[in-house]
């Protein structure tokens, strides 16, 4: 049994067996017209999508998982496992484009399998294995990523599949044995094209023959994998992890390319841009040609991480702690926060077996999946004016769903809207807990106290049942 088959095991043993789950449904997602803020499948209904992501969740690597070659395997099917016993329905399928760099946690050389493209040589590359070809892909690497987004279909499991991974080129000395450097492939394929060693150029629209070259790999590439995955209904993409602020341009082209080459496919699926760093902003995620956006912090006045904003962005916002505080931060109320706010939620883990903090917010995505999946979440938006928490979705006068963050335990819910009685239910973020609440009378504002010390959550709906 590999490491991470035994942290999955632990995991599992520790959390209850989760819900029965239907697999998307009606097709690709697509905007949900009515509300802006969440996709739909076709079915009028709001997707909210939540969950767990790991660094070596599609290929094999030693990121965190621990040094060798070939590197630790890692158990799918028990990552697929853990993520339905928590209720979570979606993930990043990560890529690694450098097949060997210097880690840090833990130490020494980590490596990464299988990559894209046939390593038929003749020559070696720096790693001592021959050369790439980059005319020629490789079946098991497309033939991986299919089968793993089919089985999370099977699971209920929307997928974002990355096309590029920025952080190693600026951050590790990936550019060592990357394939587009022209010690380790046979067509002369050079993408340091300002030659500084760094070759962070690589995701940008270089003008040079050389960099229009570069972008015509890369542009192959990412027609093989919509060829490979077309045909699947719970595939999203995105262009490309943490790449620096000078990469505006080449995502924004990325994210067009998509749009276009998908226009002759049957099936279309929306394309995300999330946080460049450095030097990147969250103006230009709002500005892009994306349909969905992961930011970053943001200013002050609109922080992610501990006030994530409930003003409507024009996209489809997954808020993810990879581009706020990497796998460091997270819990149940920065969640319930995101899920109050109109956001969808994303968490970066190592997989790290109970007990740890982590699973605050493993559970906590899991009980706010159930409430989008309870709720009208198609036709409720965040009201902030109408909770003395700030925290309030609703679709006012019929149904209300306030997060209170803190112990106070004393609030108010503006119910002007609300004509006759609303039943209302209380529920223990803490402890997973239901209490009844009785009957409530609209038509004021009113007063409520928690039953129970800790984050709460009090749901209110119109008792005749009308939608």
């Amino acid at each position: 049994m590999t490491v991470t088959s035994r942290l999955l095991t632990l995991i599992l043993c520790c959390v209850a067996s989760g819900d029965a789950q239907s697999g998307p449904g009606r097709g690709p997602l697509r905007l949900l017209t009515s509300n802006p803020r969440y996709f739909t499948d076709g079915s009028g209904r709001a997707i909210y999508l939540t969950g767990t992501h790991n660094w070596n969740n599609f290929q094999d690597t030693g990121h965190r998982a621990g040094p060798g070659d070939p590197p630790p395997k890692f158990d799918y099917a028990g990552y697929l496992d853990f993520l339905e016993a928590h209720h979570h329905n979606f993930f990043r399928l990560w890529r690694w484009e450098t097949p060997r760099w210097h880690d840090d946690k833990p130490v020494g050389l980590a490596h990464s399998e299988p990559h894209p493209w046939v390593r038929s040589g003749p020559g070696l590359a720096a790693d001592g294995k021959p050369k790439f070809d980059l005319t020629r892909f490789n079946p098991e690497y497309f033939q991986r990523m299919r089968e793993r987004i089919q089985a999370a279909a099977a699971r209920g499991m929307y997928v974002s599949v990355l096309l590029f991974e920025g952080w190693e080129m600026q951050f590790v000395d990936a550019w060592i044995c990357h394939p587009y450097n022209p010690v380790n492939n046979i067509n002369q394929v050079d993408a340091d094209v300002n030659h500084d060693g760094r070759a962070v150029e690589y995701n940008t629209l270089h003008t040079s023959d050389m960099g229009k070259r570069v972008l015509g790999f890369q542009e192959a590439y990412v027609r093989k994998v919509i060829d490979t995955v077309n045909d699947l209904d719970n595939v999203l993409y995105e262009v490309c992890n943490e790449s620096g602020g000078f990469s505006t341009a080449w995502q924004y082209h990325m994210i067009g390319f998509v749009h276009d080459y998908e226009k002759s496919k049957p099936k279309q699926h929306p394309v995300g841009m999330s946080l460049q760093q450095p030097g990147g902003n969250n103006r230009e995620l709002f500005n892009s040609p994306a349909d969905w956006v992961s930011p970053g912090l943001g200013a002050p006045a609109d922080n992610y991480l501990e006030n994530p904003p409930a003003n409507f962005s024009g996209k489809v916002v997954v808020n993810d702690t990879d581009h706020l505080c990497g796998h460091l931060c997270g819990d149940n109320v920065w969640v319930w926060k995101s899920f109050t706010r109109g956001l969808n939620v994303l968490f970066m883990e190592e997989l790290t077996p109970p007990p740890t903090w982590h699973e605050s917010a493993r559970t906590g995505m899991g009980q706010t999946r159930r409430f989008a999946e309870r709720i009208n979440l198609a036709e409720m938006s965040p009201h902030d004016e109408l909770a003395s928490t700030q925290y309030c979705l609703a679709k006012p006068g019929f149904e209300y769903l306030v997060f209170q963050p803190g112990g106070r335990g004393g609030f108010s819910v503006n119910l002007s809207d609300a004509k006759g009685q609303l039943a209302a239910e209380w529920f223990n973020v803490n402890t997973g807990k239901t209490e009844p609440g009785g009957l409530v009378e609209g038509g004021r504002r009113t007063n409520f106290r928690t039953p129970f010390p800790g984050p709460a959550v009090l749901y209110l709906k119109r008792a005749d049942g009308r939608p």
